[in-house]
This record gives C-alpha cells, structure tokens and sequence, in this order.
C-alpha cells in the first residue's frame, strides 16, 4: 500500500491504520478487564461482502458502541468466533469501516477530531443542534457522503440518531437504503449504558456484562417496501420497537439517564 494512500474522504490510511492500532490496544480492557464483552452471531460477519454493507444499532454511548463493534469486526475477520481475546487482530484493521455521527460531536475537542479521522461521516443533525431542538433541512452532501462510505466500505449507523432508548426511527435512514440498497445487517447492544458515562469515555462502573448480537442481513425489497415498512423492520430488528418495552416508561428511563449523567460529571477520564 502506498504510504500516503488516501480513502475518498482524503484521509491518509497509514495514518487511520496507526490511530486505529492506538486506540484499539487502549480500549481493549474496557471489553475484556474492566469489564466483559459478551458477544453473538460474529458468523455472520464473515460472508459479507468488503463494501456496500450498513451496519443498523440501538446507541447507548457516544463512542464507547462504536469502538466495541470496530474491535468485534476485526477480531471475526481475523477468524476469531464470538471473541476479541488477543488483541493481535487490530495490527492489520480493516480500514474502510465508518461509522455516522452528528458534526457537532466530532468537532468538540480533539480526542472527538481524532475519532472523526478514524472512519466519522459527519452529518447536520435536522432535529437538534448545540442542545436545542431545530427544524432544517438535510443536506444533500451528507446523504451522499454516507452513499460513498457505502460504496466504499461498511457503515455503522445508529438510526435513532439518539442514545435515548426507544426513541422514533429517522426516516432518513430508510431513505438511505432504498437509494444506495446496501446489504443491512442489524445489531443489537446492551451494558454500554451501564458500565460507561453517556459519551462512553469514562468507565462509570466495572464488572458489567456488555453484549453484541449480530444478526443475519435482513431481506429487503428496496423497490416495492415502503418507507415506513423498512422503519418498522428497522425497530423490530434492532429492538426497539415500542412492543420491547415491558417493564419502563420511556418517561422512567430518561429520569435513569439524566440520574447516571448527574453521576458522570464526577467521574475521571479513565477511572
């Protein structure tokens, strides 16, 4: 590989294949000591093909999901099955995994500028910006960015765009993949919110089991499914669909995050 080769988005890839190295040995424990990582279904990782895949997830931290899934991704392409034990698989990453992320987040300081260098397709959120809620309009250079990550590599996207659970869909990921028809693979996530603070930087409390299931593509019809079909299959595949919440209101379980984040502010960087 040419030392100064370039992905479509101009980042240096012997650059993102160091950072990736880096802060995959430093966040290695977060999965494996401080805390475990229980993972399922990392078979179905390996028939699938080197682009065109979107990866669809609930979203309980801001980084904490997505360094897990960048480690699980590795670990099964390397051969590993359901583990990440020996951390030997992150020499060689694949280096056009993405993932979505609201710009306001990748831009507010500088460890959220190196994670953004590492694989961020950074969008305008339409509903909210600097904690206030706004109405615009998408822009189109963001949906086409996310159409290019496609074409290039696999994307992770959490459409909830939230790590509210059970908040509503956003339709504009149904759009997404009646435009660009990737291969869509479900995952669902559990722990994350417990063991980490909400930005998933700092470690809130040890000894939690943290669990990834990744599920089988789903079967879409991209020409004739609707819209709000593929955001009902959406719900129902990753989970969270209202049918899923049993026991809390969405009323309690935000009282429980603002609760945890009250928390979180006494908290250090690597605790």
């Amino acid at each position: 590989m040419p030392l100064f080769k370039r992905n479509p988005f101009g980042h240096i890839l012997f650059l993102k294949k160091w950072l990736i190295r880096i802060f995959g040995i430093v966040s290695h424990g977060r999965y494996r000591k401080f805390n475990n990582l229980q993972i399922e279904g990392s078979e179905n990782l390996k028939n699938l093909p080197d682009s065109g895949v979107l990866f669809i997830a609930n979203h309980q931290t801001y980084f904490a999901d997505v360094a897990a899934m960048y480690h699980v991704f590795n670990a099964s392409l390397s051969g590993r099955d359901d583990s990440i034990k020996n951390i030997g698989y992150i020499w060689k990453p694949k280096l056009n995994v993405y993932f979505v992320a609201a710009g306001e987040t990748m831009r507010a300081g500088l460890l959220p500028k190196i994670f953004a260098y590492m694989g961020s397709v950074s969008i305008e959120r339409t509903w909210r910006s600097g904690g206030k809620d706004v109405k615009r309009q998408v822009k189109n250079s963001d949906i086409s960015n996310i159409g290019k990550a496609i074409k290039d590599g696999w994307v992770i996207t959490f459409p909830q765009g939230t790590t509210t659970p059970f908040r509503p869909i956003r339709r504009g990921t149904a759009h997404i993949i009646k435009t660009y028809k990737p291969v869509v693979v479900p995952i669902v996530i559990d722990g994350f919110r417990r063991s980490f603070d909400k930005k998933g930087l700092n470690i809130k409390k040890r000894n939690v089991l943290q669990s990834m299931v990744i599920k089988e593509p789903l079967d879409i019809d991209y020409e004739n499914e609707t819209v709000a079909e593929i955001v009902t299959k959406i719900e129902y595949a990753i989970e969270q669909h209202p049918s899923f919440l049993k026991v809390l209101s969405v009323k309690q379980l935000e009282e429980l995050t603002k609760e945890e984040e009250e928390l979180n502010k006494k908290r250090e960087f690597w605790s």
